[in-house]
């Protein structure tokens, strides 16, 4: 069989992470050719909120990751040619009970620790933030280099930039096989024909482990279902991104004092106001596998629970809800590594909720590895593909 091309270098996955990597390695000089079975950004990149977080970010390592890929989006700012929706204006998290409060003390000074900049909210702050707030609650934590972003046009820039860069964006081509050639190379067959590279970035989220099974590797990464509502914004309820503090513990599997459902369906509140004028309210989190028919009793739950923090959104109109599958490892830390057992082969998934925060770190950090750098802009020990089964082997 003829090849159809030839590159330096495959990702296989044409959503926010995927083009963020096809941006950096296409700047650092290497040709490279990006697979998407869909549209472009059809995926978990479009179906989830543009949040740019350090707020809910484990303190040390995962908050650091948090705060460089900030700072690179930043600077994707100036650079790419393609506005997306960037504004810095920070971030709260809200506490309803004394329990929460001292929890959040405590998080705030675990942040401030590790160099970031994070305050403690009194009940006052509260009232300032937003009118629409309920009267109880007694206070929060703030993170100032909390940005925004429109993930869809983001996710576009990157692409721009690719191209502008000589890189190559392949969509509606699914890859059904991967073979190492006896010379180190890769030949990859897709339903658009087949084609060769040196290396292969397996960017392709949920379906990570379903591309992995075609070079007989394992990756240990689940679908984890949210729902997000899409409300007018009539008023401006708020200006920036808020969560209740019981988003850390959903996230993270923590006991919370809520009622049965909403500990069933993971329910915590995450507000977010958009450039159109609308806001975005969410989230849910659920073990389903890959269904992600919208499920009207979740989408109850969490619009009660928006209304317990802002009561006044009782009052307001629902455009349309949706769900995505967010690719979840059990250490709620990506995969953006090498695999040692198969040489040219590299993963970058599982990023979970956090694919938009940690897209451009993830892009700049693969592009470090796929050209051998001696530094990397953060450390690659904890993101390790292996790590997994060194802990079962422990």
């Amino acid at each position: 069989m003829t090849y159809r091309s030839q590159s330096e270098v495959a990702v296989i996955g044409g959503g926010i992470v995927g083009s963020a990597i096809a941006y950096y390695v296409a700047k650092a000089g290497l040709s490279v050719t990006v697979m998407e079975r869909g549209d472009l950004v059809s995926g978990t990149s479009s179906r989830c909120d543009g949040n740019i977080l350090a707020i809910d970010k484990d303190p040390g390592f995962d908050s650091q990751m948090s705060l460089k890929s900030q700072c690179l989006v930043r600077e994707l700012s100036r650079e790419l040619q393609l506005p997306f929706e960037y504004h810095a204006p920070g971030s709260i998290l809200v506490c309803e009970s004394d329990e929460e409060m001292a929890a959040a003390e405590k998080w705030v000074r675990q942040q401030k620790e590790a160099g970031l900049s994070f305050r403690i909210l009194d009940r006052q702050d509260i009232k300032q933030e937003s009118r629409f707030f309920a009267d109880d609650l007694l206070g929060g934590v703030e993170c100032s280099t909390d940005s925004l972003v429109n993930p869809y046009k983001l996710t576009f820039a990157l692409c721009d930039g690719a191209l502008r860069y000589g890189a190559r964006l392949l969509s509606n081509t699914e890859v059904t096989g991967i073979k190492k050639t006896a010379g180190g190379s890769f030949r990859i067959a897709t339903t658009q024909g087949d084609l060769t590279a040196e290396k292969v970035v397996n960017a392709a989220g949920v379906w990570a482990p379903h591309v992995g099974s075609m070079l007989g590797i394992d990756i240990p990464i689940l679908p984890r279902k949210g729902h997000l509502i899409v409300a007018s914004r009539q008023v401006p309820v708020g200006l920036r991104n808020v969560m209740e503090f019981g988003y850390l513990l959903s996230k993270f599997g923590g006991q919370r004092k809520v009622d049965p459902e909403t500990e069933k369906y993971g329910v915590a509140l995450v507000f977010e106001p958009t450039e159109s004028q609308n806001f975005l309210i969410g989230s849910s989190r659920q073990f389903v596998g890959f269904h992600t028919k919208v499920d009207m009793n979740v989408v109850r739950v969490i619009a009660r629970r928006a209304i317990r923090f802002y009561p006044k959104m009782a009052d307001m109109n629902v455009i349309r809800t949706y769900t995505g599958l967010r690719p979840w490892t059990q250490d709620h830390l990506p995969i953006v590594s090498q695999v040692d057992e198969i040489p040219g082969f590299y993963i970058a998934a599982g990023h979970e909720g956090d694919g938009i925060s940690l897209a451009a770190v993830t892009g700049r950090l693969m592009a470090e590895l796929i050209t051998e750098k001696s530094e990397t802009i953060i450390p690659t020990e904890p993101l390790r593909y292996d790590r997994f089964y060194r802990r079962k082997e422990a």
